[in-house]
């Protein structure tokens, strides 16, 4: 390993070895405002330089849109790199704006199929049941999962947002490698039951959002105001009105510390998650999303900073303080069913 490069952990129970830092995907085509697809591309090759080697997207982000759009680096990288996506938020085609959670078998088969041809591969590295459908069990679900292992269309399953409970009963079945929630300075509330079991499994945390959608940076102060009209951040509770002037004052001890070590804030949060590995004992796998090869040079210097004591006892009580939910309906989090 060069000093260019980040260190690496497995994924899942006798795994592959990644990059102890993904890279979240989704904003190069979905949910932030617009893209710029040459400064993405720049952005992938970036990350792979810097040891970056887990990339993350969903067949849901920009409706297949951001699959096309990895294709192509894919295809030039394939040996260097792992790709997740996920399934189960099905879009209806007289309303490309809803989302239907669907975990049946025959969707299921149907999604591995479309994602397959989207990025232009054989296998797809890392699986994910992207939402939680309580009306399938999920046994029967992680059941249909195991077949595409078994076929070859699949390596390794994953879950997102899913309850220990659930974890334990999808892990019965067949192993899971990876379990993917947000978790970050502000939202911890898998720490309570889902990392515990994820441990005693031996399944890597892949948080999404440890950078709390660019708040914890800085990047905005209240979503109305800051941010585009077509910017999926605006529907966030945290982000907007008396909820976001409230969180956007709790930032102050991520300024404090950031400036102890010569650091940015999104370093000090970034650094934060990827000391719970150790604090926590399981490998963590954080995807922060960037559209800018300069974000990337950012945040995976992060993996080289490590906090004290005192900069974890000025952080850590930030999360408790946070008004507002991180999704206006939290039924589909881990959260809402714990």
């Amino acid at each position: 390993m060069t000093e260019h490069t980040i260190p690496t952990t497995t994924l899942g129970a006798g795994g592959p070895e990644v990059g102890v830092q993904g890279l979240g995907c989704m904003g190069m085509s979905f949910a932030y405002g617009p893209a710029d697809a040459d400064a993405s591309r720049a952005t992938l090759e970036r990350a792979l330089e810097r040891g970056v080697t887990l990339y993350d997207t969903a067949d849901a982000y920009g409706a297949g849109d951001n699959e096309r759009f990895l294709a192509p680096f894919l295809a030039a990288h394939r040996d260097e790199v792992l790709i997740a996506t996920k399934f189960a938020l099905s879009i209806p085609p007289d309303d490309p704006n809803r989302r239907i959670i669907r975990n049946d078998p025959p969707y299921i088969r149907q999604a591995v199929e479309a994602s397959l041809r989207r990025l232009d591969v054989d296998v797809i590295d890392l699986y994910y049941m992207h939402r939680r459908d309580v009306n399938v069990p999920i046994e029967e679900t992680v059941g249909v999962m195991a077949e595409l292992v078994r076929e070859g269309k699949v390596k390794q399953l994953g879950l997102s947002e899913v309850t220990a409970g659930e974890l334990r009963a999808a892990h019965a079945v067949h192993p899971i490698a990876a379990v993917q929630s947000e978790w970050s300075l502000f939202s911890r509330d898998i720490e309570a039951a889902v990392v515990p079991a994820a441990r005693e499994l031996g399944v890597t945390l892949v948080p999404y959002s440890p950078l709390g959608r660019g708040f914890l940076t800085g990047a905005f102060q209240d979503a109305t105001k800051d941010l585009t009209q077509d910017d999926f951040r605006r529907t966030m509770p945290r982000f907007t009105g008396e909820n976001a002037a409230a969180n956007a004052a709790l930032l102050e001890p991520v300024r404090a510390v950031a400036e102890s070590h010569g650091a940015t804030p999104a370093q000090i949060a970034l650094a934060w998650v990827h000391q719970q590995a150790n604090v926590h004992g399981l490998p963590v796998v954080p995807i922060p999303g960037t559209r800018s090869p300069s974000r990337v040079d950012e945040n995976t210097a992060a993996t080289s900073i490590t906090l004290t004591e005192a900069d974890l006892a000025a952080l850590n009580p930030i999360a408790e303080k946070v008004t507002g939910t991180r999704y206006a309906d939290m039924s589909f989090t881990s959260a809402g069913r714990e």
